[in-house]
């Protein structure tokens, strides 16, 4: 009976037969021709698995496989590498070089063993069949990679991350030295910065800002040392002078006579300075004394140095932070750190003002009541003035011990009681003014981050303590209120 099907619906024919395709034609892949010569050859002679010129074409199986030769299989039935037929037409992205990619015709599917199948560690032939061995997958396909849960990944990802954050721990306790001075010189360069700032207003580069601001902090360090080695060197002199006397003084004491027949003390304290052990602390302890005073001068050195190059390049350091963050945030996170900076240099330069205050005030006291050594003794009393809380009252005990020392009990009572009268001055009336107009933090905080910082890194803690509840009570106000309020 003669088919009525329309011509369109009807399945195509395969090339040189009647009847429709029942599977397809799998192409064996072919190698490039190297030169000219082999290219003319290859276009005159039929491929190997392609029909012949006026040669219908065999029809092809829907199990049929591309035939692979044996020299072209491992004795494992893995595909040689060397064997491999990599058409051209593609080229690396990376490179640029030409990759060739199998065809799509060469792709053999993985299979599943069936009932009774041979064991494909006894035969080759099966076991190429299972693994799907191809020309891109020469020794079979991969199977599935492995999830983010499983446990295996998992636990490697865990514990990997607990062996970076134990290093990343060990390495900031190892160069807990080096970041502190970093910190610190950090801090200064961005106290400082408000008088570059000034200096540019009135027309100076800020190259020779920065130049006139550290050459005042380096006078401040020199001076500072200078007014100190003329009262110590004198000190040291009138010791080595003096000791005889008070040698002698001891000896003619009628109560030391009576502690020595009674206790030995004499005969106990020639034995000790005549042992070896006590020779040998007191070269101990001067060694240490030593490697502090050189670990002090190198460090008050780098930090100078690291507070130059930071004041200098300031503003690509807060670039570069600023380009950290969202492009659509970029704007509000550089208006807020802009205050925070602000405020760290206010907090500077109000506790320059309050020790330059101190100090002034202990000088002009000292002269007039004539205590020996009242320069160097008033800039102690600026210097240690600005450690928060305790640093005033360093200074006045030191004051008050020289003005001893060097004087009688009258001078004595009269320093404590200055100094006495002066912090209470200074905590209820100067202070409270100055950090107002600069930091805006209230005393409570003040006095609750200083513990904290002096806790944590000491004197260094305590002076960034402020300024980092500053600058934490100005994001909780404009970053962490507005969101709970939307919520």
């Amino acid at each position: 009976m003669p088919d009525d099907t329309p011509h369109e619906d009807r399945p195509e024919a395969a090339p040189g037969t009647g009847r429709p395709a029942t599977g397809r034609t799998v192409p064996a892949p072919s190698r490039p021709a190297d030169d000219d010569d082999e290219e003319t050859a290859a276009d005159a002679a039929p491929r190997k698995g392609e029909p012949a010129p006026n040669e219908p074409a065999a029809e092809a199986e829907p199990d049929d496989e591309p035939q692979l030769d044996d020299e072209a299989l491992a004795p494992s039935g893995a595909l040689r590498p060397e064997e491999i037929e990599e058409p051209t037409g593609e080229r690396d992205p990376a490179t640029g070089t030409p990759v060739r990619l199998p065809a799509a015709a060469d792709a053999v599917e993985q299979v599943e063993p069936e009932p009774g199948a041979p064991d494909p560690a006894h035969d080759v032939e099966q076991r190429r069949r299972e693994a799907g061995v191809d020309h891109r997958f020469p020794f079979g396909r991969p199977g599935q990679p492995f999830g983010r849960a499983h446990p295996f990944v998992f636990g490697f990802t865990a514990a990997l991350g607990v062996i970076t954050a134990w290093m990343l721990v060990r390495a900031a306790t190892n160069a807990k030295s080096v970041i502190v001075m970093i910190v610190v010189a950090m801090f200064l360069a961005v106290g400082l910065n408000p008088a570059v700032e000034r200096l540019r207003r009135f027309g100076l580069p800020r190259g020779a800002a920065v130049a006139a601001v550290f050459f005042a902090v380096i006078l401040f360090f020199a001076g500072f040392v200078a007014s100190l080695v003329k009262p110590v060197s004198e000190q040291v002199t009138n010791l080595r002078e003096n000791i005889p006397d008070y040698v002698n003084q001891l000896q003619h004491n009628d109560r030391l006579a009576e502690w020595d027949k009674r206790y030995g003390l004499l005969e106990r304290a020639e034995k000790t300075v005549n042992s070896d052990g006590f020779q040998n602390q007191l070269t101990d302890i001067a060694t240490g004394i030593g490697n502090v005073a050189v670990n002090g001068i190198f460090q008050t050195i780098t930090i100078l140095i690291l507070t130059l190059y930071f004041m200098s390049s300031l503003p690509q350091i807060k670039t570069f932070f600023y380009k950290l963050a969202p492009r659509s945030r970029r704007a509000r996170v550089a208006l807020l750190g802009d205050e925070i900076l602000d405020r760290i240099g206010g907090y500077v330069a109000g506790q320059f003002t309050i020790a330059f205050i101190a100090g002034v005030c202990s000088f002009v006291f000292l002269s007039v009541l004539g205590v020996k050594y009242a320069l160097a003794l008033a800039l102690i009393v600026a210097v240690t003035d600005l450690i928060p809380l305790i640093g005033a009252t360093i200074g006045a005990v030191v004051v008050c011990l020289v003005a001893f020392l060097t004087g009688d009990v009258t001078k004595l009572i009269v320093c404590a009681i200055f100094y006495l009268i002066y912090q209470q001055v200074e905590n209820y009336v100067v202070y409270p003014r100055v950090m107002k107009r600069t930091v805006d933090v209230q005393p409570a905080v003040t006095i609750v981050a200083a513990l904290i910082g002096g806790t944590l890194l000491g004197v260094v803690g305590a002076l960034l303590a402020i300024p980092t509840a500053a600058a934490i009570s100005l994001l909780v106000r404009e970053v962490v209120i507005p969101r709970q309020e939307t919520l």
